[in-house]
């Protein structure tokens, strides 16, 4: 059997993987915080039929081997933490980053995780959590009959607010970031959050603004940073490399067939 058929076949595969990760990233282009996926591919296995630098003569060695390639696979998805846009919202409770950092909060199983979506919201008891009820570690606890209004977060993420019967504003808590040695590393678990892995390395905690961590931008959310126009021009390549490759299966089983039919 012709081995060009089980190369365009892992190159259909390929390309089918490419056109899954091209959609993921198209259809989260208004969510907020998240980062495009790239798929890395490494060709397979070669066969060697001759080896580079075998002697041919007793004073000469063959300059170039012969191989053959069986095909390509998946080596990897490359999360891209490039800074989204920002976009005004005049949310009091919206934050964006501009930088490096992610928040953190706590899951319902109460272990850590990760995000860069900002679109938190204030619970009935006061505090400031994730869309999913997650806590927004370290907590920031609103005291009761606070005026709405006046809340402020300010760059290295101090927030303040204000209560009836004083005008100066008081402080209800301080904002963290915390960054990776490998953010692309972090475990994707959907909800827009991501967990520590061995590749991430732990987690580095610091003050917004210090210590290499990004900014706080009140009342501001981070957009995707998937460009569609990328994406759709990706799109059009992984299109037309699976169809080549279809047309290498189509002409293998061309070539196959006429070679059945050289006795008749």
């Amino acid at each position: 059997m012709m081995r060009s058929l089980w190369t365009a076949a892992s190159g259909m595969n390929g390309q089918q993987y490419n056109i899954d990760t091209i959609s993921n990233n198209l259809s989260n282009v208004n969510t907020t915080g998240f980062k495009e996926v790239r798929s890395d591919f490494e060709d397979l296995l070669y066969q060697n039929s001759r080896i580079a630098g075998t002697p041919a003569t007793r004073d000469t060695v063959v300059p170039t081997g012969i191989q053959v390639g069986h095909g390509v696979k998946v080596a990897a998805t490359q999360r891209m933490f490039t800074q989204g846009s920002l976009q005004n919202t005049e949310n009091e409770s919206d934050i964006a980053i501009m930088g490096e950092g992610f928040f953190r909060v706590q899951q319902l199983d109460g272990s850590d995780g990760f995000t860069r979506n900002g679109a938190f919201k204030i619970d009935s008891n006061g505090q400031l959590v994730t869309s999913n009820g997650n806590k927004v570690q370290p907590e920031i606890i609103f005291p009761e009959g606070f005026i709405r209004n006046s809340l402020a977060i300010s760059e290295d993420g101090r927030v303040t607010v204000k209560v009836p019967g004083n005008n100066d504003p008081i402080d209800v808590g301080q904002m963290e970031l915390y960054r990776f040695v490998n953010p692309a590393g972090l475990q994707a678990i959907g909800q827009n959050t991501f967990k520590i892995s061995n590749a991430s390395g732990d987690a580095i905690g610091g003050r917004p603004g210090f210590d290499g961590m990004g900014k706080l931008q009140h009342k501001f959310l981070e957009n995707s940073n998937v460009s569609t126009v990328r994406e759709m021009v990706n799109m059009i390549v992984a299109q037309r490399a699976y169809e080549l490759n279809s047309k290498a299966i189509q002409t293998s089983d061309s070539m196959l067939g006429i070679a059945n039919n050289l006795k008749r």
